[in-house]
């Protein structure tokens, strides 16, 4: 409907909206109008009435400004027309709006000149009303021997690219095509910048060879435009090829240009890059402002580039740059992220001195790091400084505390933190409950963290995967593996997502209780449904092999893991240390000769992971042996033929 409604509003051929009362016709082409409007025919003759009608004259154009420059010799200043307010009025969302200005400029004796359309559908009052510009627009269109100009159409773009409206941009652009208007400078840029904002590539190309094709030099607000439209339809090698051209060209690139091309190598996740091009900036005498640098951060920040974020930040205040409140969040959120609480600290505190005010993402960001640094003590001297700034601590800042605390073994102040959270009316948070419920299991707390769960569910908080996630660890490590496997079950009944961790709990239970086939089942699974497997559920799955004798089978799905992109660097290390522990020393050399054997490792690191594995299970003579011997590094000469001593050697000693 709403394409139909576009197609109608466009067509220069549809039926004009005839007006409300019979039209009479006037010379030149003179449009209808009421003969009433002017006198009472009521007593006239019909021949006097046709007299009348025909000495009025036509219908006059109407300009947008009176400009009175000629009369006036100080600076120019055009007034707007006292008809634009009038014909804005009749603007609205009625079924009637074509027919009262129809009527209306009957009433007047007045046509809309092309520029007068163009400065109406420019006007604030049509921001944000596309339907009714395109009907103005097509009504303007049907006027007698009126045809729109180049302007109408850029205007009516200018306001549609506003509103975001593609397919109604998109429409007039086809009937625009049409015309074969000539491009002049005004209308280009105003069409580049309006494609630009919205990354229509197509239609933005087509504006620059129309420029090419009349001889338009662009300019530099013209190049700005057009980079940034290729930037925002990642068109970066696009964007990178024009920016050679201004660099090699008479306009040179602004602090614009670089800003737009290093957000678009930031939103590529090419950081390197835009790191490069701000490098380059200075040598071409262009100063990076303070949206360069809060671009740089962001785009450090989303790879976890949390040294680069600090970097920036410190320049950015040797410069005297001012640093807004975002960018400061950036900087201590990566800082903590990266576990630098103490630096991510610094900042927070030359935030304050600054005047920035600290907000609760901050403070919970830097509790959460203390917590996980083993600073609960300044996490919750913190948390207390939040709450006498002012600040209410939410769901979030609760789920870091009462996790924080069970993490340090102070499961009953989490515990009361957890009933004070409930009772301050705030929404259940799923997080508060995986906390506790892990923090319990470990507590060997079982059936209490058992009740939580069910308490959960039962106040209508639907758990998550961190909280099955804890319980099934739960379980698991205390024996019951079966429950595990039904509260796994339920989990994919309700459609929780069962992640690579929920595996590995299973996985690392199910080999402890010797169920080795369930446990290769399990890892099966996992494959088959797309999860891809991480170091720590492979080390769980091979250490459960190792253990059971299938050293082999574990090297085959080390194997297979490969083509996955899943290369866990320490895997041969823990199996070694694994069958060193269980005394199987001489699978552990088979094991070692087989990595040297397929070029998987250096014999160095080898032989230093077996003797430290063999020093550690109390074979300190056997490692003794390794250390001075030439297994693995050296080398046995027979005649011409050379080949390195084997690590199974040592057992054979």
């Amino acid at each position: 409907m709403r394409r139909t409604l576009l197609r109608a509003s466009l067509s220069s051929s549809a039926t004009r909206v005839r007006p409300p009362w019979p039209p009479h016709s006037y010379n030149n082409g003179g449009s209808s109008s009421k003969a009433s409007n002017f006198h009472s025919t009521s007593s006239l003759s019909s021949n006097s009435r046709w007299v009348i009608t025909n000495s009025l004259p036509p219908p006059e154009w109407v300009e947008p400004f009176n400009d009175v420059s000629d009369i006036v010799s100080s600076p120019q200043r055009f007034d707007p027309s006292p008809w634009v307010a009038q014909i804005l009025n009749l603007l609205d969302e009625s079924l009637e709006m074509e027919a009262n200005l129809d009527s209306y400029c009957h009433k007047f004796l007045i046509k809309l000149s092309p520029s007068f359309v163009a400065y109406v559908l420019k006007s604030a009052e049509l921001r944000g009303k596309p339907e009714i510009a395109l009907r103005f627009f097509s009504w303007a269109g049907k006027q007698k021997k009126y045809g729109h100009k180049l302007e109408c159409y850029v205007s009516l773009i200018e306001l549609l690219s506003l509103c975001g409206d593609l397919d109604g941009i998109r429409c007039v652009v086809v009937e625009l095509k049409q015309k074969n208007f000539l491009m002049n400078s005004p209308a280009a840029n105003s069409l580049v910048k309006s494609f630009g904002c919205l990354g229509m590539v197509e239609e933005l190309l087509w504006v620059w060879r129309g420029m090419k094709e009349n001889g338009i030099e662009p300019s530099l607000y013209t190049y700005n435009f057009l980079v940034n439209g290729l930037v925002n339809s990642m068109f970066i090698e696009s964007a990178e090829r024009v920016f050679e051209v201004m660099e090699g060209g008479k306009i040179a690139p602004d602090i614009v240009t670089y800003n737009t091309l290093i957000k678009g190598y930031c939103k590529a996740g090419k950081t390197q890059k835009a790191m490069e091009k701000f490098r380059v900036m200075e040598g071409r005498n262009v100063e990076p402002d303070k949206i360069t640098y809060m671009t740089l951060i962001q785009g450090c920040y989303a790879e976890g580039d949390c040294d680069s974020c600090l970097s920036l930040y410190q320049e950015m205040k040797e410069k005297g740059i001012e640093i807004p409140s975002h960018a400061y969040s950036l900087v201590i959120n990566g800082l903590c992220k990266g576990g630098k609480c103490m630096v991510g600290y610094a900042v927070f505190e030359d935030m304050i001195q600054k005047g920035c005010k600290a907000n609760v993402a901050n403070y919970t960001a830097l509790i959460d790091s203390y917590t996980k640094c083993g600073g609960i003590d300044e996490a919750m001297k913190l948390f207390e400084r939040m709450k006498n700034d002012g600040l209410e601590p939410d769901g979030v800042t609760y789920g870091v505390i009462v996790n924080g605390l069970c993490k340090s073994g102070r499961l009953e102040e989490a515990m009361e933190y957890f009933q004070f959270f409930q009772g301050s009316g705030m929404a259940d948070n799923a997080m508060l409950y995986s906390s506790l419920i892990d923090g319990l299991g470990k507590a060997g707390r079982i059936d209490e963290a058992e009740r939580l769960f069910e308490k959960m569910i039962e106040k209508g908080c639907p758990p998550d995967s961190y909280c099955y996630n804890a319980l099934i660890d739960t379980l698991a490590k205390c024996g019951k593996t079966d429950e595990a496997l039904a509260l796994f079950k339920k989990m994919e009944d309700e459609g929780c997502d069962q992640t690579v961790y929920t595996y590995t709990i299973l996985i690392d239970g199910l080999f402890k209780e010797h169920r080795n086939e369930e446990a290769l089942k399990q890892w099966d699974m996992m494959i088959n449904k797309g999860i891809t497997p991480t170091a720590a559920s492979f080390r769980a799955l091979s250490i459960g092999l190792c253990l059971s004798g299938k050293v082999a089978r574990a090297c085959k799905i080390l194997d297979d893991l490969a083509p996955m992109g899943v290369i866990p660097e320490t895997a041969f290390e823990d199996m070694i240390t694994v069958l060193c522990k269980a005394g199987r020393v001489k699978e552990a050399c088979k094991l070692a000769d087989g990595i040297v054997d397929r070029g998987r490792e250096i014999p160095g690191r080898i032989r230093t992971v077996l003797i430290n594995a063999l020093r550690k299970t109390g074979n300190a003579d056997l490692a003794m042996k390794l250390m001075h011997s030439k297994i693995g590094i050296g080398y046995d000469r027979r005649g011409s033929v050379k080949k390195r001593v084997k690590f199974r050697i040592l057992i054979d000693i």
